[in-house]
């Protein structure tokens, strides 16, 4: 294998397929990224085998040559030095070359680096995902449909369901729901769907949407969804994402969803992440990170104490206030975790008691809500 490419083209590939790389694993082979020369340009690919990144860099861009391919061929080199010693080269052309025994010799410029590779047969084969449930979505809705969505995924393996976000579908329109057992979030958004596909208990990995909403371009752009049995693939631009899906039954969680309730307010969404950050500054050192919401017509009171540290009382203005006064306390992280993924201005909680779970919602979208369990406090 003989090539010569941009060394910003190829270390941006690099970048994008190494967050597949397996960084603790006894397989030599899932430490490296495998890089394939053909006619068409160049492939690299990387997987820990439960997820796998796959990038296509054509020759020409925009009728522009950016790879020249004088010898086809493949070969697996280890990521860690690849990327490092891409990034530290001194020219903007890099050529490389395999020669006998899995040799690989990067140049660029005056610099020429050895690098000992493994035979690319020994690389795992990605799984050849495919199937009739298949959709289509904006790239910038689906960023913020996983930001609003894995932060209330489990991090405890106990229950290996609850560590994914879970997909369904029905007539175009996309749910994720994630839940750790003491909050929950919800994110709906239409798609480019076929009127009949319908699915559901589809579990994705956490881990994998936080590094596929690292992967995901910025500017808006058409993402390929396809789902196979236990395998779920994403396309966009010149890049491919596979995840393997999470077996099992995800809990039916629309039972815990309150119908009715008995409080409502509007409030400013900064002011109230702000004031819950500064008490979660004394929340941290108590039992269950708590801080107590003491809500009435005329204020909206937040406060946090610890015995060995002190305590914080802050009010805030509401907008609008509607029903029973109420005293409630929660997780501080949990309500902070909710409260960073909200774009809009204002908020809506609505409460059906101090021991019952509360609501926050956008009073213009309907499409996300985030729901979290009290904390018994007397």
């Amino acid at each position: 294998m003989k090539l010569l490419i941009e060394r910003g083209i190829l270390l941006s590939a690099i970048q994008n397929v190494q967050r597949s790389v397996s960084t603790k694993t006894t397989i030599p082979v899932l430490s490296g990224i495998k890089i394939t020369a053909t006619h068409e340009g160049l492939q690299m690919t990387a997987t820990d085998l439960e997820t796998g990144i796959e990038t296509h860099i054509p020759t020409h861009i925009e009728d522009q040559e950016h790879v020249q391919i004088m010898e086809e061929g493949s070969i697996v080199l280890t990521a860690r030095y690849l990327f490092e010693i891409v990034r530290k080269l001194p020219h903007s052309q890099v050529e490389l070359e395999v020669k006998q025994n899995y040799l690989t010799i990067i140049r660029s410029g005056s610099s020429e680096f050895n690098l000992h590779g493994l035979h690319a047969e020994e690389f795992p084969r990605l799984p050849q995902v495919s199937g009739d449930q298949i959709f289509s979505t904006s790239s910038l809705v689906l960023k913020e449909m996983i930001r609003q969505t894995v932060p209330a995924v489990s991090t405890e393996e106990i229950r290996p369901v609850l560590t994914g976000v879970v997909a369904s579908m029905q007539q175009g329109e996309l749910r994720f729901v994630a839940t750790d057992s003491h909050r929950l979030a919800q994110r709906n958004a239409r798609v480019e769907a076929s009127a009949d596909l319908a699915f559901d208990n589809v579990i994705i990995p956490g881990k994998s949407l936080s590094e596929l909403s690292r992967l995901l371009p910025d500017q808006d752009s058409l993402v390929d969804v396809v789902i196979a049995d236990n395998q779920i693939l994403f396309r966009f631009g010149q890049t491919k994402f596979y995840s393997r899906l999470i077996d099992g039954q995800y809990p039916d969680t629309s039972r815990i969803i309150p119908a009715s309730f008995k409080t409502h307010v509007h409030v400013a969404t900064k002011s109230l992440l702000d004031a819950v950050e500064r008490a979660a500054l004394i929340a941290r050192d108590n039992d269950n990170n708590v801080v107590r919401l003491n809500i009435k017509a005329d204020q909206f009171e937040i406060s946090s104490n610890s015995a060995d540290v002190g305590k914080v009382t802050e009010n805030i203005a509401a907008d609008d206030f509607s029903g029973e006064d109420l005293l409630i306390a929660c997780n501080a992280k949990y309500l902070i975790d909710a409260l960073r993924v909200i774009e809009s201005d204002k908020i809506l909680i609505e409460f059906t008691g101090a021991m019952s779970p509360f609501l926050i919602k956008l009073p213009d979208n309907p499409d996300y809500i985030h729901l979290i369990l009290p904390i018994r406090i007397y």
